[in-house]
């Protein structure tokens, strides 16, 4: 059985894998002070409480992507001492990723963007922008054989929604939703209304300018927790993919064990 992490800045993804497909999945959030021992009492009890129980045990394989260091010390913990293996660490010089990485020397790329251009590639083919709507949103460029060749990173839509609410006293912190108008006739209207509008400006955008830049037509594949809502707002997507991450994942740890 394997298990699939993805460590984020603001949650964290969980999901297993039988061999043959994706069976669960759990989120949560990212504690760089959780330790091994709240991780595994959290996923044990998750896990029996599926209708069909899975003893935790059964995992045998673990694969991260992680963009926290200290997170990943305690998914290390965990690995050794509840599954005995060592996790598989996207990113790490022992992890073979079967795509390149053509990006200036000395430049670290997170290793959730590698991930997604692993499952983007594998799913969608070259040729593509992918458009990651978490703590940052980001916009990765794959090529024709899949290489992984540069991208955009814009503030996230809660992060920026948060940093309107702490610096402006008289704006309530609100969430993110479609607006009924453009032009909004009260606070919280206006704020949602220039939220929307403007990351899909923001999108459609920089979309536009990475394909210009490119001279080409480009695929463009939304993923992350408010890729459906934006999709809602805008054609610039072609396909909307809830699990890309997870599935590049489980891609990366199938590369490394048949090689």
């Amino acid at each position: 059985m394997l298990l699939a992490i993805d460590i984020g800045n603001t949650n964290s993804g969980f999901s297993l894998h039988d061999g043959t497909r994706f069976i669960a999945a759990w989120r949560c959030a990212t504690k760089p002070e959780q330790t091994a021992d709240e991780y595994f009492v959290w996923l044990s009890n998750l896990m029996n409480y599926m209708s069909s129980p899975i003893p935790p045990r059964s995992i045998d394989r673990v694969v991260v992507s992680a963009v926290v260091p200290q997170v990943l010390f305690n998914i290390r913990v965990l690995c050794g001492r509840y599954f005995e293996c060592r996790p598989l660490v996207v990113g790490k010089p022992e992890c073979r990723l079967g795509i390149d990485i053509r990006v200036d020397s000395e430049t670290e790329v997170g290793a959730d963007r590698i991930v997604n251009t692993v499952g983007a590639f594998d799913r969608y083919g070259g040729d593509l922008i992918v458009v990651d709507f978490g703590t940052a949103t980001t916009f990765d460029v794959v090529d024709s054989d899949g290489a992984y060749i540069g991208g955009v990173i814009a503030p996230g839509v809660n992060l920026s929604m948060r940093a309107l609410h702490q610096a402006a006293a008289a704006l309530p912190r609100i969430d993110v939703g479609i607006p009924e108008r453009v032009v909004g006739t009260n606070t919280v209207a206006c704020m949602r209304a220039g939220v929307f509008w403007g990351y899909v400006g923001l999108i459609g955008g920089i979309c536009s300018k990475i394909q210009e830049e490119r001279q080409r037509k480009m695929k463009v594949i939304g993923t992350g927790g408010l890729a459906g809502l934006f999709e809602r707002g805008t054609d610039v997507f072609d396909e909307i993919d809830g699990d890309l991450t997870m599935h590049g994942l489980y891609l990366i740890d199938a590369f490394n064990r048949d090689g």
